[in-house]
């Protein structure tokens, strides 16, 4: 759907983009990340062409991106859009007709979505008269009237609570389910497990990480394990194939954390320790996408 290629960008002399190529597939979720001033704005604007690279080229479904494909995504900005003394209704109608749509088509569609959130009662309020949280829900709905093929949200749930939050999350997967493709910007890494195919990590200005969300965590992957089990006085010998990193006991439980040696495998653990306990719990530990951005970004840093 969506190719980087080599983008640079210079805001006088601060670089906030250097040399950054991301590859978008079709029909997925993608996680845009990075610490704050990493990039992650930048690029965002520069596929919105709001603003222009100073060198390198972007495709869109394989052309390069022109002013034609702005009809064709749809971009919720971290910081809201929406005109504060305009009413909710007719400022909805009035986005969807800048990107194509007809007055009747526009409302149709309003309409549709108004009912679906639940929100029918705020057709006439103002945008200053809701909270942040109803404003989001609103500047959602002015996200997706047009059906876009490409979707692009940054921070999409700031501002929710956790019932409305989930509201977005489960409309963002049904509208991925239809087929359109989602970049999607978060400091939220739970968010990034739940929702996103593959990531981009940006950090001062570079890609250092890019990826399946599956591969990449399966690549930092160490052979860590958790081992519970039940025995009074078990201490493994040298022979064990395993180094125990963690031993919390008490009289009769045991809560290891372990690292199988080299050459090792979960089945030498498990044949060893069977003779000499009740085994509880066995499972490996398998970083999350929070440690992975942490443990990445800080070794960049050194």
């Amino acid at each position: 759907m969506i190719s980087i290629r080599n983008i640079v960008k210079q805001y006088g002399g601060y670089r906030a983009l250097s040399d950054v190529s991301i590859e978008v597939e079709k029909g997925t979720v993608f996680g845009l990340l990075g610490p704050n001033g990493a990039g992650k704005t930048s690029l965002i604007r520069i596929i919105n062409q709001i603003t222009a690279p100073d060198s390198g080229t972007i495709l869109f479904n394989g052309e390069p991106l022109g002013r034609h494909h702005v009809e064709r995504i749809g971009y919720m900005p971290e910081e809201r859009g929406l005109y504060k003394k305009m009413e909710i209704g007719e400022q909805i109608v009035y986005l969807a007709r800048l990107k194509g749509l007809s007055r009747a088509e526009a409302l149709r569609r309003s309409k549709y979505w108004f009912e679906k959130l639940q929100i029918q009662d705020w057709w006439h309020k103002k945008i200053e008269e809701l909270s942040k949280g109803m404003q989001q829900k609103a500047q959602f709905v002015a996200t997706v009237m047009h059906e876009p093929e490409l979707l692009i949200l940054d921070e999409p749930f700031s501002g929710f609570d956790p019932v409305n939050a989930e509201i977005i999350k489960n409309e963002i997967l049904e509208l991925n389910r239809k087929g359109a493709t989602i970049i999607f910007s978060t400091h939220r890494m739970e968010s990034v497990e739940e929702l996103c195919d593959s990531i981009a990590l940006l950090h001062q200005s570079h890609k250092i990480l890019d990826g399946k969300v599956k591969q990449i965590k399966n690549s930092f992957r160490n052979g860590t394990y958790i081992l519970e089990c039940e025995g009074a006085g078990i201490t493994p010998g040298a022979d064990a194939p395993f180094t125990i990193l963690d031993d919390n006991r008490t009289d009769e439980h045991h809560h290891l954390r372990l690292k199988i040696n080299d050459g090792g495998s979960p089945n030498d653990v498990l044949r060893y320790m069977l003779p000499l306990a009740t085994i509880t719990r066995f499972e490996e530990i398998v970083p999350d996408m929070n440690e992975i951005f942490i443990s990445t970004v800080n070794k960049q840093d050194k």
